[in-house]
C-alpha cells in the first residue's frame, strides 16, 4: 500500500486552493521567513507611543527573532533600535519596560543614549598607558545601536529593516479607513495587558483572523449572542502587502438567525441567556454599526474592535511551532468613566481565558498537532472559489478569499 508523497510540494504555482502543511512545520522555512518576511519589505508593529511617554522610556520586544527596543530620545522622537550591544552582542536592555537616561550593557558597561548613540566605553584609553583602544580606531558613531526605519501612525509605532519598504499609508492600502476609524489621532490609554504562549505556527494565527468561516461556527458565545454570525452582513479584504480586514455588522432583519437553527450547529444555543447581560451592552462609541472589526498588519499585528473592546495583538514567533501573543487593551484618554469601565469589562471576551480567544488557540493547537508527520498533504481553502482578490472587499462572510490572498503574498515574499 502506498500513500501520495509530496503531492502538494513543491507547491504548484497556479494552485490557490491548497496550502501545504509543510509551511507550518518546516524549520528551514521558518528561518527563511526571518530574512524574507520579518527583515524583508514589511512593516512590523513594535508598540505604542503611549508606552514610551518621556525621554529615556523604553519597551523591549522583537521583530521576528530579532530583539529590539522602542525608545524615546532626548529630542522627543521615538526610535526602534536593535537590542544588541555593538561590543559582544549582548542584550543591552533586558527589562520589558522602564526609563533610563543611559542604556548600559551589563556585560562591559558600554553605554548608549536612548536614541542609540554610543556614549560611553569604560577604559577606552586603557589603564596607565596600557591596553584600551589607543591602537584600534574606535568609531563611536559606527558602533551605535542599529536604528530601524520608523513610522508612527496615530500613536502606533511600526519599524522596518528595509529602505525600499513602501510608505506605511501605501502598505496598508484598503485597510487604512478601518484602521484610522479606530485610531483617529486621539490620545490612547493603555488599560492592561494579556500574554499567552501558543503552541502553533504563527501563520496559523494570521489565517485564523482572516477567516470568517470559523468565527460563526467555532465560537458558541459570539454566534449565540449575535456578535458574529455567518449570516450577518460583513466583508473581508486582502491587500498585496498581506494586510487585510474582516468586518461584521450588527444584526438586523436580514441576518436570518433561523438558518443557524436549521443547520443544527452545536455551537449555537438559542435558549442560552447571560446572567450578566451588561457584558454585551454596547455604549455609544464610534458612529457606525460595526459589531466586530479585525485588521491585520502583516506580519506582526492584529487589531480588534469587538463591541466596545479595543486591543492590539502583537504576534511574536518563538519557533516553527510556537509563538507569543501580546494583547494590549486600549481606550482613549478622554473616555468617560462608564465607557472606560465597559472596555475593561469586555476584555473578558478575549485573551487566554476569554470567551472567544480560548477557542481560537485550542483550534490552532489541534491543527499543529494534527499535521505532525504529514507527507506532502495540504489544507483546502476553496470556500468561495479559487480567485485571489486584492484591494476589493468580498461582501459576505462565507469565503476564504482573504486566506488565498494572504498565501499569495507569503509565497511572493518567500519565493516559494
Amino acid at each position: 500500500m502506498s500513500a501520495p508523497i509530496d503531492s502538494f510540494w513543491p507547491w504548484p504555482r497556479e494552485d490557490t486552493t491548497h496550502v501545504p502543511y509543510r509551511v507550518f512545520t518546516d524549520a528551514g522555512l521558518f528561518q527563511r521567513e526571518q530574512e524574507r518576511v520579518f527583515q524583508g519589505p514589511t512593516w512590523s508593529y513594535v508598540g505604542l507611543e503611549a508606552e514610551v511617554p518621556g525621554e529615556g522610556s523604553f519597551r523591549t520586544t522583537h521583530i521576528g527573532e530579532v530583539p529590539v527596543i522602542l525608545s524615546r530620545g532626548g529630542d522627543g522622537r521615538v526610535h526602534v533600535l536593535v537590542n544588541r550591544c555593538a561590543h559582544r552582542g549582548a542584550l543591552v536592555l533586558r527589562e520589558a519596560y522602564g526609563q533610563r537616561k543611559r542604556f548600559n550593557c551589563i556585560y562591559h558597561q558600554w553605554g548608549y543614549d536612548p536614541d542609540g548613540r554610543l556614549r560611553a566605553v569604560p577604559f577606552k584609553q586603557g589603564v596607565e598607558g596600557h591596553g584600551g583602544y589607543r591602537d584600534v580606531p574606535l568609531d563611536m558613531q559606527a558602533l551605535s545601536l542599529r536604528r530601524l526605519r520608523v513610522e508612527v501612525l496615530n500613536g502606533l509605532v511600526f519599524a522596518t529593516f528595509r529602505d525600499d519598504t513602501p510608505p506605511l499609508r501605501e502598505y496598508l492600502g484598503g485597510v487604512w479607513p478601518q484602521f484610522t476609524r479606530v485610531f483617529d489621532g486621539r490620545k490612547l490609554e493603555v488599560l492592561g495587558y494579556l500574554r499567552q504562549r501558543v503552541k502553533a505556527n504563527w501563520k496559523l494565527y494570521f489565517e485564523n483572523v482572516k477567516d470568517p468561516y470559523h468565527a460563526g461556527l467555532l465560537h458558541l458565545f459570539v454566534a449565540t449572542f449575535g456578535l458574529f454570525r455567518s449570516t450577518q452582513r460583513g466583508e473581508t479584504l486582502a491587500e498585496p502587502s498581506g494586510c487585510g480586514h474582516l468586518v461584521s455588522y450588527q444584526g438586523g432583519t436580514q441576518e436570518h438567525p433561523e438558518q443557524y437553527e436549521q443547520q443544527g450547529l452545536s455551537t449555537y444555543r438559542k435558549g442560552y441567556r447571560l446572567r450578566a447581560p451588561e457584558l454585551m451592552r454596547k455604549l455609544p462609541d464610534l458612529a457606525d454599526d460595526v459589531a466586530v472589526s479585525i485588521q491585520t498588519v502583516f506580519p506582526s499585528l492584529v487589531i480588534h474592535r469587538i463591541s466596545n473592546s479595543i486591543a492590539t495583538r502583537q504576534v511574536l514567533p518563538r519557533g516553527v511551532d510556537e509563538f507569543d501573543l501580546v494583547w494590549t487593551l486600549l481606550g482613549y484618554a478622554d473616555d468617560p468613566v462608564e465607557l472606560r469601565n465597559q472596555r475593561i469589562l469586555q476584555a473578558n471576551l478575549v485573551g487566554p481565558s476569554g470567551f472567544i480567544s480560548l477557542e481560537d488557540v485550542e483550534a490552532l493547537e489541534i491543527v499543529q498537532r494534527g499535521i505532525q508527520g504529514e507527507r506532502g498533504d495540504a489544507a483546502f481553502v476553496g470556500l468561495g472559489g479559487t480567485r485571489v482578490l486584492y484591494g476589493e472587499p468580498e461582501p459576505d462572510l462565507a469565503n476564504e478569499t482573504a486566506l488565498r490572498g494572504f498565501w499569495k503574498t507569503w509565497r511572493t515574499l518567500m519565493d516559494v
